[in-house]
This record gives structure tokens, sequence and C-alpha cells, in this order.
């Protein structure tokens, strides 16, 4: 075994070696195999190699080796196929990373040309000023590609209003696994027209002369019914091979370009949503929406809300119509008046127990956010437990939903299971994940049982596997449940004329590879040993916490543009590696064993994690991979020797309270040319970063001079003041104690200079990080058993009292402290919300632009900000993303041209902007790098809202 392991391994890189010669982008570490080897799906199979082809050309060159060495190719686009379509064993075309541009927009001819790797949102965004868009919409349309929707014939939310992805592609050119081209469109009068190899045409059309009653009577049944090929465009008096080869999988040919059809926008969108007893009634109205002509018909269950209720509060759920399960509908058109009527008529029908039409465009935004984050939510299954793919996009005819629905519901409580269901139930469509229990030895028979028992049941109603995501590793075994024998040869002779050696994407829907063979979960056991952080949702098993990674890739969308900051690294380098899924990929391999804690590829994969924390809150799955960084790099170099910026930055705090003895001489020595860089480079900090001078008279000096705690029956506060607001910021500090005390309160300090250990956890010295904030949380909770509330000044310092510490301190004798003052902890905003006595000042006139922390964001919650920021009449834009400093991580040796790169993406741009607008960052470094990059003050909330000390 070991030998012929090693000879595969040695013609792996043969191969790979043969594609780099040929100047190809070719990628064959171990990272990249890991990231490579699962997507949004169960499955989890190493490729031989990944190439990024940067031109048609070049795929053609792949294809050529492949060919030549009989190595399989898999076609990829965004990663997010949650049927295993885009994963295999030898070599994947990851399209996405260069060959992703809009070609062309025709607004008059209403057409796009488009490279494979185009994300569906780009497309849009380019389309969109000519009053044009396409019209499919998956949940995923911030990053999945125009190729990957051609693989699967995908259709999204819109689907009734625009239809599937086949009825929108007018054009395409693939490459055969011959390596021949052949390209696919209609001539002016509509009919199909085919440019290629014609003996493939001729070959196909005797096939279907074998298999005419079964092509005329197994297919096209009803919308939704995406299983297997699609033969009815096959068929002598339609014969269309563009619409056949939409949904085929990569299994056929390769798709390089595509043009598709273009619609225009309706000038009016209206929701209504309608609030039914349970899902199964929801299920039974959606076929009657149709007659209001929606454009999107929803349905969602409470357990889905439940689940993103206890992920992040009620204060994310949108008001919704009384009930358990919900239809959201979509009524759109030009005429405004014309689609409040018939959203009006729609909520009056009295389809279910309450509707509600909602005409803010911002609650709708809300409401329609569950239904696109439902793959990422429904990750967590009811039961609390970790829900899987595999079963997610099955289909019945409409008019069958309800009773399917409850049947479904049926056989999953036979099996013991928990789920979640949603979708696009007017057309039928059913998505769910489930808890299958793979942590279990029996869980993969219990997955393989129920699988076959729900396709037995699906077929049973005349439906299909799948509705929209394709069969590929999931479901192809499957097939014959709702298909006959002869359906079966057919797409084996499908697959035999237009690929004979079986080199396109194999083990996908001829000859499909067993529905249990290579699940990703299969056979990884807890990894709870030796670990620095709690994990405590996850059961205290970092293995089932980096799980949480479905691989939907919401870390790969700009979700900054959507007021969010995940993922700052991957928006500045658009590499997989610098995504949180590719890190996840990583780490699952690590807890695994197929990686080691101090392998390149881990710490590559995790360099350019900024710890920005923005994954814990914007990813629908809620990892946190900045507690994995912390814990990786604690892994790495326990007992070893560190980088000398751990020692430097990561001890940061210790530092700053030496050199506050004799500030001025610190400020000198690292300003003085030659001794200043000479000390930079050893504190391995980037000689293009500024160093922040410390301040002469540090905050507590202050504070020792101070009189008086406050108005008389002032309520008291304990201040927490952080290493940076006492050493380098101490006006901010200063500003904090005026403004509180101005509100009512009367601030008290601690007796000792307490430390949250915030650098020791980013640079993973774990051991010492909990030593320290053992003694903070100690002191703290002193104050808090006595009535007295912890504020913050500093967003990162204040996140690791509230989260932090409760996950490091776990099972520590100062768990019960760590959870106590993570329970009083305030912001400056939170603790002012709850003065009501006290008014922010009139700042009418001031044009304000805020940039949170990602740790305010992420951990805090900005909302109590935006409030007070509201009431001052001040004009503020409030940015989303990451600034790019994020700590030490900009500000050491490697990291300066990405952490520009960051900025580049919102921050810079709003500050040019605004040239004479205050700069509101309460994050110390998001001020530094404001000072840095643009020259520019920034001041914190405390600063802005009391004023100068004459005040």
């Amino acid at each position: 075994m070991l030998h012929v392991t090693t000879g595969q391994t040695l013609l792996d890189a043969q191969v790979a070696a043969r594609l780099r010669r040929a100047g190809l982008d070719v990628l064959d570490d171990p990272g990249a195999k890991a990231m490579y080897a699962a997507d949004a799906s169960l499955y989890r199979i190493p490729p031989l190699a990944v190439l990024r082809p940067r031109h048609a050309d070049e795929a053609a060159l792949a294809l050529a080796v492949a060919r030549a060495e009989g190595v399989p190719v898999t076609a990829r686009g965004g990663g997010t196929s949650i049927a295993g379509n885009a994963v295999g064993r030898g070599l994947v075309l990851d399209f996405s990373r260069h060959m992703n541009r809009v070609l062309d927009v025709d607004p008059e001819a209403r057409t796009a040309v488009v490279q494979p790797g185009t994300v569906h949102a780009v497309l849009q965004r380019t389309a969109q000023p000519h009053g044009v868009r396409f019209g499919p919409d998956p949940s995923s349309h911030s990053r999945c590609t125009i190729g990957g929707m051609i693989g699967n014939n995908a259709c999204g939310n819109r689907a009734l209003g625009y239809g599937r992805t086949s009825d929108n592609v007018v054009a395409m050119t693939h490459l055969l696994a011959s390596g021949e081209v052949l390209q696919t469109s209609y001539d002016a009068t509509g009919a199909p027209v085919v440019e290629g190899p014609q003996r493939l045409v001729a070959d196909l059309q005797a096939l279907m002369r074998g298999h005419l009653a079964t092509a005329r009577t197994e297919f096209d049944r009803f919308g939704r019914q995406v299983s297997g090929y699609a033969v009815q465009h096959l068929l002598p008096e339609r014969f269309d091979l563009n619409q056949a080869l939409v949904g085929s999988e990569g299994t056929l040919g390769i798709v390089t370009e595509a043009t598709v059809r273009l619609v225009t926008d309706p000038a009016h969108r209206l929701l209504v949503a309608i609030g039914f007893d349970d899902i199964v009634a929801a299920g039974d109205a959606a076929p009657l929406v149709k007659g209001f002509s929606p454009t999107a018909c929803e349905g969602l269950d409470r357990r889905l809300v439940d689940v993103l209720r206890s992920r992040r509060g009620d204060a994310v759920i949108p008001p919704l119509p009384a009930g358990r399960a919900w239809l959201f509908v979509e009524i759109a058109g030009d005429d405004v008046g014309e689609v409040h009527e018939r959203a009006a008529a729609l909520a009056a029908a009295g389809l279910g127990e309450e509707a509600l039409v909602v005409t803010d465009p911002a609650l709708a935004g809300r409401m329609w956010r569950i239904r696109e984050d439902g793959a990422g939510l429904a990750g967590q299954a009811p039961s609390g437990r970790p829900a899987w793919p595999g079963w997610e996009d099955a289909a019945v005819p409409p008019e069958r939903l309800g009773p399917y629905l409850a049947r479904f519901d049926e056989l999953v409580a036979e099996f013991g299971l928990t789920s979640a269901p949603y979708g696009h139930f007017a057309d039928g469509c059913m998505h769910v994940r489930l808890d299958y229990p793979l942590d279990r030895p029996d869980g993969l028979a219990v997955m393989r049982r129920f699988l076959h028992a729900a396709a037995e049941l699906v077929g049973s109603f005349g439906g299909s596997l799948s509705g929209e995501h394709g069969d590929g590793r999931a479901r192809g075994e499957l097939l014959g449940a709702m298909y006959s024998p002869d359906a079966l040869r057919l797409f084996g002779g499908i697959k035999a004329a237009f690929d004979p050696d079986n080199l396109l994407n194999p083990g996908v829907l001829v000859d499909p590879e067993p529905v249990d063979a290579d699940v990703r979960m299969a056979g990884v056991a807890p990894y709870r040993r030796d670990l620095a952080f709690a994990y405590a949702e996850d059961d205290g098993d970092l293995a089932r916490a980096v799980h949480r990674c479905t691989g939907v890739a919401k870390c790969r969308a700009d979700n900054s543009a959507a007021g969010g900051v995940m993922c700052p690294s991957y928006l500045a380098t658009r590499e997989e590696k610098d995504s949180t899924r590719g890190r996840a990929r990583v780490l699952q391999d690590v807890v695994r064993g197929a990686l080691d804690w101090r392998d390149e590829a881990v710490g590559d994969a995790l360099d350019l994690c900024l710890s920005c924390k923005g994954c814990g809150s914007d990813c629908p799955t809620g990892i946190d991979m900045a507690t994995y960084k912390s814990e990786a790099l604690y892994q790495r170099y326990r007992g070893r020797f560190r980088p000398r910026s751990h020692y430097t930055l990561g001890w940061l705090p210790r530092w700053s309270r030496l050199a506050g003895l004799m500030p001025r001489l610190a400020n000198l020595a690292v300003r003085l040319p030659l001794l200043g860089r000479l000390a930079l480079r050893v504190a391995g900090v980037d000689h293009r970063r500024s160093v922040p001078a410390f301040a002469r008279r540090s905050f507590r000096r202050w504070w020792a001079r101070q009189a008086g705690t406050g108005r008389p029956g002032a309520r008291p506060v304990m201040l927490f003041v952080d290493s940076f607001s006492d050493a380098f910021s101490p006006q901010v500090a200063e500003a904090t104690v005026r403004l509180l005390r101005e509100a009512g309160f009367a601030p008290r300090l601690p007796d000792s200079h307490l430390c949250c250990g915030l650098t020791w956890i980013t640079t993973g010295q774990l051991d010492a990080a909990r030593r320290i904030l053992g003694r903070t949380v100690a002191e703290l909770a002193e104050a808090v058993r006595a009535g007295v509330p912890v504020v913050g000044i500093e967003p990162s310092c204040t996140a690791v009292l509230r989260s932090d510490a409760v996950e490091l301190l776990h099972g520590t004798e100062h768990a019960d402290d760590a959870a106590l003052v993570a329970g009083a902890t305030r912001t400056v905003a939170e603790i002012l919300a709850t003065a009501p006595e006290w008014s922010p000042p009139d700042l009418s006139g001031v044009t304000v632009v805020a940039q949170p922390h990602c740790h305010h964001h992420a951990v805090l919650g900005w909302k109590a900000d935006a409030a007070v920021l509201g009431r001052t009449s001040a004009t503020v834009t409030t940015l989303s993303g990451c600034c790019g400093l994020a700590g030490n991580f900009g500000v050491e040796l490697g990291h300066y041209e990405v952490s520009v790169k960051v900025a580049e993406q919102q921050l810079l741009p709003a500050l040019d902007a605004a040239p004479d607008a205050v700069v509101l960052a309460d994050g110390f470094s998001c001020r530094t790098q404001v000072a840095d990059l643009r020259d520019r003050p920034a001041v914190h909330l405390a600063e802005l809202l009391a004023g100068s000390p004459e005040r």
C-alpha cells in the first residue's frame, strides 16, 4: 500500500510539473489540495492538482495533458455546489480566479457575454447601469458563478418570474473531452445551431431513436425536474443541444464562454409575508399564490427562524406574521398602483393565519436575508447538532407539495433526525439539511438508509431528487428511484457520446459513486485534547467547530457592501486560501490528521487572517476563525520559540507600561532614523508603519489627580481602561470620564492595572492570556457583584471581556467570574442608552464618517452607537468592512500591502470622498490606520459626544 501511494504521489507530481512547465497557474501543495478537496457538499476528495486557467487556450492545454495522462478533470466555479459536483480526484479547473470577466453587455439585444468564472453579482453590477439584469438569482448570488449555474441549471428565488438558467442561456462554447470545441446557439428564427463535431450530433440522434418512449414519458413532467440529463431537449422534434447541455454538471463538456439573456428589472416590488399554522399548510397554499403572478414565492419554517434566534438573538428577527411557517411572496411590476392592488388582493385572500404587506424596503431586506442565509443557518439542526446536505433540494409537482412535506417530516422523525425546511414552494422545491449522526459508528449507514428512503418517497410523489442543485455525488446512486432502467441506460449513452473515456467529472450522474463514499466527516474523531479554548457551543470539540463551515462561501462575497466585515483578506487577494472557507478546510484536515499544526500549509492559510471576527457574525454557520487562528498559533508554538513580533507586539501592554515611565525617551528612540528603523526590524514591524507616540502623561496619572466622582446620586460604573487608552490615547479615556459624569454616572477605576490579554490572544500565547484574564475578571467581578457595570473604551478589549474571556476561562476557577463580567460589560453607547436624562450634543451641520471596529460589529454590535449618533442630528456615513490594520496584523512584516488593500475596499474611498468630515473610529488600530494612510485625525465616540475639556 505504501509503495502504491508513493508511486501515485510521484505520478501526480509529474503531471503537475508538466502543467507548470507549460506556464499554467498550478497549485498542488497540501494546503491547496485541502481547500479544493471539498465544495459545499458532504464530500471530501483531494485533487491531484488545481489549475486556474487564464483563458480558454490554457483550459484546452490542461485538458490535453489530462487526456494524455488519463487524469480526470472537474470544472469548478465558486465551489458552492451542495451536491458534490465540484470535487474530483484528478485535475480541478478553477475558473473563478482568472476567467471571471463580463466580456460584453448588449442592452439592445438584452444579452451579455461572460466567462464561466464570472460571479453572478458581478454580472448584475455590470448590467445594472444599462437597465437590465440576469433573471435567475440563487441565494448564493453574491459568490456563485455563471458557469456553475449552467452546470447545475440553477434557478433561484425568482424562477417564477424569470425561469431557470436553461431558459436564459442563448449561446455557449464548450471544450469536449476530445479537445474539440462545441458551440451552441440559435439563428435569427430561433432555431438551434450547432458548430463543432457533427458526428456527435449524429450519434445523439441515433441514440435517441432507441429511447423515444422513455424520453417522451419520463422527462419534463414539471418545471423543477432537474435530476439526470435533460434528454427532452434531444428529442427529434425539439433537438436543442444548447438547452440539453445546461444542467449536465460538467460531465459532457467544459463551458468556456456563454451568452446569457438579460431582463429589465420591474420598477416596483412589494413583499407579502403570509403566516401559516405549519409548513404543510404553507405548502398547500403555495400553488394558489401563482394566481397572483408573483416573481417569487419562498417558504420557510419556524425551525429555521429559531436557529437564527438561538445564534444571534431576538433582535435580528424581523416582525413576522403570526404562525409557525411563512410564505414570502414578491409582487413586482412597472405600475405601482397595480402592484399594490395585487399585493393587497393576495394579503386579503385568506390563505393563512395572517398576512402582512411589507412596504418598507429595509424590512423586506431583513426578511429576505433569512431566506438567503438559509443554507448556512440550516447548518445547525433544531436539535442543536450539525446538519448536513445530501438531500437538500428535492422537488415534487407543486400541487403535491403539502402532502409531501407532511410525509417527509414523518420520515425524518422515523429516523430520529431533525430538520428546518425552506425553499421555492410555488415551484414545489424544498431545501433541507439533516443532522445525520456522522459522529456515530453507524452514522453513514443511517444516512444511506435515509437517503434511499427519501428517494423512494419523492419518487412516489412523481418528483425529482434534485430541483436545482443537480445530482452530483449526493444523488447519482439514487436516480433509479425516479427513472426506469432504460432512462439510466440513455444517460450512459449520452455520456459515452460526449466523453467515451469518462474523463469529465467521473462518478457523477453516470456510473455514480456510492452516496456514502468520501463523506467529509466520516471517521473524524472528536478533537478535544489539550485545547486552549472551550468551544462550548460545539461540545468542546474543535473538529465540530471547524466543520461548521459548510462551504456556502459567503466569505467569498463582497459582504462589506451589505454591511458586513467578512472576509477582508479575501477581498484584498481574491485567493481561496485567504477566505474563511479556505482556512476552515485546512483546519479540517488538521483535525482529521491529514495535516499537522506545524505544517507550512496551516501557517500559510492563517497568515493573512486579520482576526477581525467578522465571520463570527457574518458567516451564517457561525465560524469564528479568529479563535481558531489563536488556537492554531497556540498549538504550533507551544514549547517553542516564537516569531519576534509575538514577543514585541504580543507583549505590547507590558512594554507600554515600561515605556510609560520614560515616555519622552521612548518616543525619541523610535524616531531617530537609524535606531528607529533597527528597532522596528527587531520588533518585526514594517518600516512603512509609523509608531504611535507614547503619551507624555498616561491616563492613570491624570486620573490620580482628579477630585470627586461626579454629581451627587451618580450611578457608579467600573471603567475598564485598556493599555492603548492608558498609554497612547489618554485623551479618549479622559473624554469618556467627562461624558459619563455628564450622563449621571460616577466612573471608578480598578485598583490594579488590568489587561484583557488581547495581544496575547491574537498571537496565540493563550496560557499567558488565561493568567492575565483570570486576574482581570476576578477584580472586575467584585464590582459586578456589587451591582456596578463595567464600561469598556477600546472595542477589541471590551469584546474580549464580553466573549473571549468566557471561552478561555471555561472550566477554570475564574469561569464564573468571566461569565458574570461578560454579562455586565457595556460599551460607551450602551451605557448611555441607560441614562434617559442625558441628551447628546446637537451636531447639526456636522458630517461624520464612522468606521466601526470589526470586533464592535461582530461581537458587541453597533446598534446602540447608531442610535446615539442619530440623536445628534449629525450627517453620518457608517462604513462597513475592516480598516485593514486590525491590531498587530497590519503592523507586522509581510502584511503591509494587504493591510492597505483592505483599507482601499471601504475606508480610504470614504475618507477621500469627504475630506472635511469628522472621522469617528473607536478602535485605536482604526485611528492609527487613518493617520498612517491619510494623515487625518480620528476621534472616539466619547470625544465626539463630550467635546472639548472646557465643555
